[in-house]
Parts: structure tokens; C-alpha cells; sequence
């Protein structure tokens, strides 16, 4: 009951930020929801401030496509991957990349440890991998996908990591040994995102077969799957209740309670292809980047 009487005015636009020129990849929220991160095609990372709409920063160095962007936890840097095969390391006041991580491959997204102090990173040649973020060096790889890596997120202890790929399926993975724990295997099409419950009990995954699923971790067993989607799902994010989810589904973004497995509220009315979405940890708003470029703020 506490959430649907959350929720029941709904969100609504607030505004459209306009500054990339090619599709918006990945909007991230900063820890304290005051400014998002987003990469795009168009080579560049900005940072923009929620409250006033305004381009904080821009990042220019990659020499093809930006697929994912994120700040670290004390928001002074941020690192992006890009097509071009490499992850780089930005100061977030000056604007100026600190470091550059270099491999053969595509790199399609990455993503900080909790403490800071690792990033890892998933692959086109089906690898995800472990680098030191002072060093720059790879501490390791972890191999088992056979297809390319779409998504890498670590668990909220830092000491699992989850991955959805190309190949249909997502694995779990150990930390500290490199060992895959449990593969979860259902999709019947590319899973374009895996994601860790607030909770950690669970991890639920979208796919271009046109499926939202939820697994439970610890049987390693799909719990529930929603279907009724047109198109490819895109992107799906949980609110930090544990219970609601934003996802991406063609031309609009919808609100979902996965519990009830009940539609919330649909934001909708818009002519390209939602790509990327995300929620700030306060729930209170909501983030998502277009294929035209544009990114949308909603909010309660």
C-alpha cells in the first residue's frame, strides 16, 4: 500500500536536456541525485545538473562510441568505455582524462567496486575484466561468456559480479577467485541488462526477446518473468524499495510493481526509441536518454 500511495500522482517531465548530437548510451545519477552522467555515440561524456538543466562538463578523448559512463563515489572522477577499446579515467572540475585503460576489444560497459578502488569491465570478445584504478592495471580476467559482454555490475559487498551477454545468458561470478558461481539461462535473445536487487537477493534482466526476468540468487532459479512487452526491453532499473522497476521499452518508459506484477505508470509521447534509463537512489526521479540524442528528467 506504501507504494502505490507513493507513486499515485506520478511523474512528470520536468525537462529535456539537449547537447549530444548522436544516441545518448548510458544516463547515470550521482550518489546524491544531483547531477547525471551520460555517454553517447557522438564520442563525448557530459555531466549535467538536475535541478537547473545546465551542462556542467564534457569530456572529449574517445575515438568512437561511448557505451557507459559513471562518477566515482566521491564524485571527483569519472570513467567511460567506449568502442574505441578503451576505459578512461576523467577529473570531473577540470574536465581533463587522467588515465587511459587500453585493450583489443570493445568495451561495452563497466562499473566501480563499492570501495573504490577497482573497475570492472565487460567485453565484444566475451571477457570481463578487473583493472586497478590507481595502477591501471588488469588484476584478472574472468572468462565463460561466448559471446560479448553487454553489462558488468558488482554486488553491494563488492564480492560477486553480475553479467549479461550477447550469448542469452548471465553469470555470477567470485570476486576474489574468478570463479562463476551460477549461470541463469532463459532469455531467448540478446540480454541487454542484469542487475543486483537492493536487497541482493535477487537479480532481474531485460532482453531483446522482449522479457523482464527475475532470478533468485541464492537457487538459482528464474522467479518470475514479465511479458507482455512490444519491443525490445532496453534497460530496467530498481527503485531502492526493492519492489518497483524502470524500464526502457521502445518509445517509452514505464513504472512496473514487480510484486503485483502490475504497470504503475507509463511515460510515453515520444518519437525515438528510449535506449537507457535510470532512478536517483531517493526515488524522487527519473533519467532516460533517447536515440535522438536527448535525455528527459521526470519527477514526483
Amino acid at each position: 500500500m506504501q507504494i502505490k500511495m507513493y507513486y499515485v500522482k506520478g511523474f512528470e517531465l520536468l525537462m529535456v536536456l539537449q547537447g549530444h548530437d548522436n544516441i545518448v548510451n548510458s544516463v547515470k545519477f550521482s550518489a546524491d541525485g544531483c547531477k547525471i552522467i551520460s555517454a553517447s555515440s557522438d564520442k563525448t561524456i557530459r555531466i549535467w545538473d538536475v535541478a537547473s538543466g545546465k551542462q556542467l562538463q564534457i569530456f572529449k578523448g574517445h575515438t568512437d562510441r561511448v557505451l557507459a559512463a559513471r562518477f566515482s563515489l566521491d564524485e571527483h572522477n569519472a570513467i567511460s568505455c567506449s568502442a574505441d577499446g578503451t576505459i578512461r579515467l576523467w577529473d570531473v572540475n577540470t574536465g581533463n582524462e587522467v588515465m587511459k585503460l587500453k585493450q583489443d576489444s570493445k568495451i561495452y560497459d563497466l562499473d566501480f567496486s563499492p570501495d573504490g578502488k577497482c573497475i570492472v569491465s565487460g567485453s565484444q570478445d566475451g571477457t570481463i575484466r578487473l583493472w586497478d584504478v590507481h595502477s591501471g592495471i588488469e588484476i584478472k580476467q574472468f572468462s565463460g561468456h561466448s559471446k560479448g559482454v553487454w553489462n558488468t555490475q558488482f554486488s553491494s559487498d563488492g564480492k560477486m559480479i553480475v553479467s549479461s551477454s550477447l550469448d542469452k545468458t548471465i553469470g555470477l561470478w567470485e570476486v576474489e577467485s574468478g570463479k562463476i558461481l551460477k549461470q541463469f539461462k532463459g532469455h531467448s535473445d540478446h540480454i541487454m541488462r542484469a542487475t543486483f536487487s537492493p536487497d541482493g537477493r535477487f537479480i532481474i534482466s531485460c532482453s531483446s526477446d522482449k522479457t523482464i526476468r527475475i532470478w533468485n540468487i541464492e537457487t538459482g532459479k528464474e522467479w518470475k518473468i514479465l511479458r507482455e512487452h512490444s519491443y525490445s526491453v532496453n534497460e530496467v532499473k530498481y527503485f531502492s524499495d526493492g519492489q518497483t522497476i524502470v524500464c526502457s521499452i521502445g518509445y517509452k518508459i514505464q513504472l512496473l510493481d514487480v510484486e503485483l506484477t502490475k504497470k504503475i505508470q507509463t511515460l510515453e509521447g515520444y518519437d525515438y526509441s528510449m535506449v537507457c534509463a535510470d532512478v536517483s537512489q531517493n526515488s524522487n526521479t527519473i533519467t532516460a536518454g533517447s536515440e535522438e540524442g536527448k535525455i528527459q528528467i521526470w519527477g514526483l
